[in-house]
């Protein structure tokens, strides 16, 4: 794939390099539209960002200017959802992973507004952009004494009956134990495949159903290992250049983007002696094995989400993450003002 590098000058007039991704992820480290919409469209109206590497938190440079598509990630998109026409007016297309759990009495989600705001939420967005640009997550599966598999399914099911109509597709995980949450006593042993295999079950029988009463709904896992393809679960692309295919035929640039793996040069969409690439070939390297989302730039950075889930591995601690919001960076400093 390519991405290419430019030149930036930066606010404080520094000259530096940046790359230049086509398609965006907003984000798999923190949730940008619930707690960060604000930065976003200043970021997008300044042309940059810059986020810090996990592992040696040197600064990375990014530009706009041959952004295509944006994937926000999020349990709470109310807050952009008003500033949504900033990316319209620039020609950005966007579609959202919008993880609508229930696990409010056991408080593994403090800070996420209760569920029948977000299910109004989910609304509201499906109404705007429409049901196939706004994908449910219910993830991940947590299981635990106080929480079986039958009061799990039943909470899937009481949403999903809230959602009727409003999404073409579910996409579930299941839960992972990262070693800095081995001593959480919330998350106490990651689920086996024969849970797995009961969770799939109720959930290929609530498709059934709803399609029954003509609600089309495709279920997905996400970086799963578990084949379930004899339920008619295939294994997700969270950054799915074939959903970008459906959504947005008539962007020729951004169609041979994701046939060719590369912007045409000046807008010659010359094509002689060249093969379409499939999924595989586009498929993101500094992802997980398991996970097939093609290759994106994520713009997001660790210990800055809010919501303290307690089986979130983007969050070390919620010390950190507040330490985080106090830190006056010349990035995040109005990410943490605002």
């Amino acid at each position: 794939m390519d991405e290419k590098k430019t030149k930036i000058i930066t606010e404080s007039g520094m000259l530096v390099e940046a790359s230049s991704p086509v398609i965006i992820s907003a984000s798999r480290e923190t949730d940008i539209p619930a707690f960060y919409s604000r930065w976003f469209i200043n970021r997008l109206r300044a042309g940059y960002c810059v986020t810090y590497n996990r592992h040696n938190n040197k600064p990375e440079y990014i530009s706009f200017d041959k952004c295509k598509v944006v994937v926000f990630w999020t349990k709470n998109p109310k807050p952009l959802i008003p500033l949504l026409n900033e990316l319209d007016n620039r020609g950005i297309h966007y579609y959202f992973q919008y993880t609508l759990n229930d696990y409010s009495p056991e408080g593994f989600e403090p800070n996420v507004p209760d569920v029948k705001q977000r299910v109004e939420t989910f609304y509201q967005l499906s109404k705007i952009i429409g049901k196939e640009r706004v994908i449910w997550r219910y993830d991940p599966f947590i299981i635990s004494p106080q929480l079986p598999v039958s009061i799990l399914l039943k909470r899937v099911k009481t949403i999903g009956n809230m959602l009727y109509g409003l999404t073409e597709k579910l996409v579930f995980s299941f839960v992972d134990v990262f070693p800095h949450l081995s001593d959480n006593t919330k998350i106490t042993a990651e689920i086996n495949k024969e849970r797995m295999q009961e969770i799939a079950e109720g959930l290929s029988y609530y498709r059934d159903e709803w399609a029954k009463e003509g609600w089309q709904l495709h279920l997905a896992t996400c970086a799963e290992q578990i084949d379930l393809q004899a339920l008619h679960i295939e294994h997700n692309r969270c950054i799915d250049g074939e959903l970008m295919k459906r959504l947005w035929s008539e962007d020729k640039i951004l169609m041979y983007y994701l046939n060719y793996g590369k912007l045409p040069d000046n807008n010659s969409f010359n094509i002689t002696n060249m093969n379409q690439l499939s999924a595989n070939e586009l498929k993101d390297p500094g992802q997980r094995l398991l996970c097939g989302c093609m290759l994106s730039k994520d713009i997001g950075m660790c210990n800055t989400c809010q919501h303290f889930c307690v089986y979130c591995y983007a969050n070390k601690s919620n010390d950190l993450v507040n330490k985080n919001k106090k830190k006056h960076d010349s990035n995040y400093e109005c990410m943490i003002k605002q």
